[in-house]
């Protein structure tokens, strides 16, 4: 059983990480996106060898992915003039997952702020044959009673909800589906290749593309104005047309740190979404103490 845990770290333009024609877009990410770049380029070093150490302890490969020449040939394939960088690096880390399939039978990805802080064995713990294991952010959508008069960011769990049923919808599918956070995923490469996330890949931008440009749609303005090109959008789309099962994570194996004050001693794996990395160090280092 050959088994790896891998992560990625690109560093993307400020001016990358939101559609420059959505003005509230940019008013919503400009001040996180230089969160973000500041707080990588300063834990750089412990967020990588944290994984490392993690992938040793359990018996598993590791591979950090970076701007290389493997990112710059991918970047070459995907010649969507629609799409940002920051759009790109987060479809990269899927292409990644597809190529990896084809030597490991078993793949734990990791965000670059997701941080191992346990010894357990993620790949003991859970049955891979079973089903991908993501996170659902089904509890942050907002409804449609509400979502008339609000504006949210195309990041936002409402909107890729919306941007999901709109697409399965075009498809002749159920619009039932779940809002997937792909920021850790564990996964066999059977259930990889049976996503088939980049087959017809153009046709679903296109689609994408088709949905946010719809003056006729049903969904008003605010809501369409919300849509984009975003990987968790189109891996739980991928999800219910290929009808691949699967598990959810539970708060121990992502916990999702964002705006608590506190990490729960049984936590697994932190994914520091609020980019407070000191935080998790104190914690880390508390309890590996």
């Amino acid at each position: 059983m050959k088994r790896v845990v891998y992560s990625i770290y690109i560093d993307v333009p400020e001016k990358e990480h939101y559609a420059t024609n959505f003005d509230f877009e940019i008013n919503q990410n400009k001040e996180r996106a230089e969160i973000t770049r500041q707080g990588f380029k300063t834990h750089y070093n412990r967020l990588k060898e944290v994984k490392k150490d993690y992938a040793e302890k359990i018996g598993a490969d590791f591979l950090m992915y970076e701007y290389d020449s493997k990112y710059k040939d991918f970047l070459k394939q995907m010649n969507y003039k629609e799409l940002t960088e920051y759009e790109l690096v987060n479809f990269y880390k899927i292409y990644l997952l597809d190529k990896l399939a084809n030597e490991y039978d078993e793949i734990l990805y990791l965000d670059f702020d997701a941080i191992p802080v346990t010894d357990e064995n993620f790949f003991e713990f859970w049955d891979l044959t079973k089903g991908v294991v993501v996170l659902k952010n089904d509890d942050q959508i907002r409804t449609h009673k509400t979502i008339q008069y609000l504006k949210q960011s195309t990041r936002s769990p409402t909107a890729k909800f919306y941007n999901a049923q709109a697409m399965l919808l075009e498809k002749g599918k159920s619009p039932t589906n779940n809002v997937i956070n792909t920021g850790i995923i564990g996964i066999s490469k059977e259930h990889v290749k049976q996503l088939k996330y980049f087959d017809n890949f153009k046709e679903t931008i296109d689609l994408m593309t088709h949905l946010i440009n719809d003056k006729d749609s049903m969904y008003p303005d605010n809501v369409r104005n919300m849509f984009r090109y975003d990987n968790e959008t189109i891996f739980s789309y991928k999800i219910k047309m290929n009808d691949v099962p699967v598990q959810w994570f539970d708060e121990q194996w992502h916990y999702f740190f964002s705006q608590q004050l506190y990490i729960p001693r049984e936590t697994k794996i932190v994914h520091c979404v609020c980019k407070d990395f000191d935080t998790v160090w104190r914690f880390y280092d508390k309890i590996n103490f």
